[in-house]
């Protein structure tokens, strides 16, 4: 196999998200003892949701009292983004087994799909391989900052003094100007017509739905928009 294309090529193309994992992961572990879970509880928070916005929302919902269908209704919500990243990035592993399919899909976060579409959209190859270098190096940091972040958290009971709520949005605006630098091949116009229109979309469908579904919505027909534009 290139070594390009390998797993360790994969572990090293993850290393520049590293640090915004380190630091979401830990912002997410200390929300999360601040909401009165346990430190065991948060670690497997991390592992089984694996999703920063859901378990910020999570733990939110569990202070409050949420009913755990409302609570799994509105991860579901949340996450539904996903279906569409996948299926971006499902037709480079079409030579690759079920299994292989599976794992690269469960895995898969909007920081791992920006770096893999970065590397996508300069016309590389990328394999199920370097892929799951990638998802698995993201994984275990983040399962690891979440962790390191409730330990912490004994000693930080007020997070948003300290701005750690805005880690997430912080992690997506630099991922947003990477992918702007990055794909040589758009104009920087045409990018941000199509932003912009998700961004009014956003804001009206927020009018009539929840955030969840105006998110899903406005992406949806925001892809539409760069399709046709583009053409």
């Amino acid at each position: 196999m290139d070594q390009q294309q390998n797993f360790l090529a994969g572990v090293k193309a993850c290393l520049p998200t590293v640090l915004g994992y380190a630091g979401i992961g830990i912002a997410a572990g200390v929300v999360g003892k601040a909401s009165q879970l346990s430190i065991l509880e948060v670690t497997l928070l991390a592992a089984l949701v694996y999703a920063g916005a859901a378990q910020f929302i999570i733990c939110g919902m569990l202070v409050l009292h949420t009913p755990i269908s409302a609570i799994v209704l509105t991860a579901f919500l949340i996450n539904s983004r996903h279906f569409l990243m996948s299926m971006a990035t499902a037709p480079s592993f079409k030579k690759d087994s079920l299994l292989h399919n599976l794992g690269i899909g469960a895995l898969l976060t909007d920081e791992s799909f920006a770096v893999a579409m970065n590397k996508i959209s300069r016309s590389d190859q990328i394999s199920a391989s370097w892929m799951h270098g990638l998802n698995l190096t993201a994984y275990l940091t983040w399962i690891l900052a979440c962790f390191v972040g409730a330990v912490l958290g004994a000693f930080l009971p007020n997070p948003e003094s300290f701005g750690l709520d805005f880690a997430l949005t912080a992690m997506f605006i630099g991922l947003l100007y990477l992918q702007l630098i990055s794909d040589k091949s758009k104009k920087i116009r045409h990018a941000l017509l199509v932003m912009a229109s998700v961004a009014l979309l956003v804001v009206l469908f927020m009018r009539y739905l929840s955030p969840e579904l105006a998110v899903l919505l406005a992406t949806l027909i925001g892809c539409l928009i760069g399709v046709v534009t583009e053409k």
